[in-house]
């Protein structure tokens, strides 16, 4: 085979380091930016966290005044009347914005001034996220608390479970040795809804033929423990546990044994909402039969729901919206990250004309540092760009509720800052906006639209927000059914198929209409 030299010309992007830690930094939420910031701080001796930060325990409040004098300078504003504000207006304020929220200081800035000769006046960050990041890097260790934002402890402490809060009991209560081995069998036995996962035949099974434990002494065993904290723990189905915990109740409490008899004979019909059979069964009026069905929804027929893993779950809004002398000023969190600066001692240090080892490492992680004061620079700018273009669009939403959103798509906020459609997917992921109607992920204000009557749109937020005004204000005898509400959506001049409909009603967990159906 005969070898040839070919010449071929063609084009491929290549990104550079600093280009993709600019992208990381905008993908990420405000915990994982703390964890990345700190990492670098740990790392980087040309990076220091700021004297404003690490005095912040003896002068707080002056620090956040500073802060907020700082940024009410150079606040965005969104005007509330038929007007947006401008672009360029928007963009003096990011430029001057984005500097605050970086909080170096002026001298060290001033000193800085010789080191920045080789870094661009502008970060690029406008790329295709899917070549180089799938998915944001989840955080493997817990975020530091720089400005006193969350107690720690709270935030990676664990609620106590069902099975801990049965064991703690069980070691209360007066039992043989036999017995103890049963109940804490049971215990483990419990599905995460307090309900035993297998019969009790099975459980007896388990049991060393050794031990001669009978069928009785399990059962024995399991009624002590479903007198536990919660009532009705260790039932063996749903019957079983509304009755233990009926049980429970006074003797003179109104419609006890009416309540008994529908959970002992109806409770199929109950399930169904079959008032009219359960009217003629037990012959109650159907006053009565809601006074008998209200007792039964005080009920618990999940008992073990309570001790789940329910921890907390904080949000720490990225950028605050609120409304002064009829404009809405947007700003970012300046809490969101430590205040960070270049070191000028080390700085210092770094001479250019020598290639010593020392010099080199100095210089380089100085390089390094200035390139991510840069990044997040640049993220800073970005977001606060993104969230100013949404409170243009939503400002009817900020004034009278979701019903007043409007469609928005991520094109329309992507032309807006002349960016690809997925930065803005990435810069609206895992960030929050606080509001006077309360805090909201950036991606919450894009919705689809559907046509209306008059030749306009409607956002499917707006639909979602007049469907659940709808089956609120519902006549609970007879509830409205998707056809109905369709019907009463073109009225209003949306046209809305009925599936659409469910499909929006199932969106918010609102059951159809013969599961809402209510007797009283």
């Amino acid at each position: 085979m005969k070898q040839s030299l070919q010449l071929k010309m063609g084009q491929h992007l290549t990104m550079t380091p600093q280009l993709q830690q600019a992208i990381r930094l905008l993908q990420l939420s405000t915990l994982d930016l703390q964890q990345e910031i700190q990492e670098i701080v740990d790392t980087n001796p040309m990076l220091e966290v700021s004297e404003e930060s690490e005095n912040n325990n003896d002068s707080a409040s002056e620090t956040s005044d500073k802060v907020l004098e700082a940024q009410a300078s150079t606040e965005n504003s969104v005007e509330s009347g038929n007007e947006a504000t401008t672009d360029t207006a928007g963009d003096d304020y990011l430029a001057n914005a984005t500097e605050t929220a970086i909080n170096t200081d002026d001298t060290s800035q001033n000193d800085d001034a010789d080191w920045q000769d080789n870094i661009p006046s502008e970060t690029p960050v406008d790329s295709n996220w899917d070549d180089v990041y799938t998915s944001a890097p989840s955080s493997s260790g817990q975020s530091l608390d720089f400005n006193e934002m969350a107690d720690l402890d709270n935030r990676n402490s664990s609620s106590v479970s069902l099975s801990s809060h049965l064991l703690w009991q069980l070691n209360l209560t007066p039992m043989s040795d036999t017995d103890q081995l049963i109940a804490t069998a049971i215990i483990d036995a419990l599905a995460p809804s307090g309900m035993l996962s297998i019969s009790v035949e099975e459980l007896l099974e388990t049991f060393d033929d050794e031990l001669e434990i009978e069928l009785d002494e399990i059962e024995a065993v399991r009624h002590r423990i479903q007198q536990f904290d919660p009532i009705g723990v260790a039932s063996t189905d749903l019957t079983d546990c509304l009755m233990v915990q009926l049980a429970q109740l006074p003797s003179q409490t109104p419609w006890r044994e009416q309540a008994a008899q529908i959970i002992n004979r109806h409770l199929n019909l109950l399930a169904t909402r079959d008032f009219t059979q359960l009217i003629r069964r037990t012959r109650l009026k159907e006053k009565e039969l809601g006074e008998v069905i209200q007792l039964i929804r005080s009920l618990n027929p999940q008992p073990g729901d309570a001790y789940q893993d329910n921890a907390a779950q904080y949000v720490v809004p990225d950028v605050f919206v609120k409304k002064k002398k009829g404009r809405w000023l947007v700003q970012l969190n300046p809490d969101i990250a430590p205040k960070i600066r270049i070191n000028a001692d080390y700085a210092s240090l770094v001479k250019r004309a020598d290639s010593s080892s020392d010099n080199t490492f100095l210089r380089d992680n100085l390089q390094e540092a200035k390139w991510f004061l840069k990044s997040l620079h640049s993220r800073n700018e970005t977001l606060l760009k993104v969230a100013s273009r949404i409170v243009e669009h939503q400002r009817e939403f900020l004034e009278h509720g979701e019903e007043a959103m409007k469609p928005l798509v991520l094109h329309d906020i992507a032309t807006d800052v002349e960016m690809h459609e997925s930065t803005v997917s990435r810069v609206t992921t895992q960030k929050y906006m606080h509001t006077p109607r309360g805090i909201f992920e950036l991606k919450y204000f894009f919705s689809s639209h559907v046509a209306t009557a008059e030749g306009g749109e409607c956002s499917s937020t707006a639909i979602r927000a007049i469907i659940k005004k709808l089956v609120a204000a519902e006549n609970a005898r007879k509830p409205l059914s998707d056809n109905k509400i369709a019907t009463l959506l073109d009225e209003q001049g949306i046209k809305v198929a009925r599936r659409t409909v469910a499909k929006y009603r199932e969106s918010m967990a609102i059951p159809p209409s013969n599961e809402r159906k209510r007797i009283a």
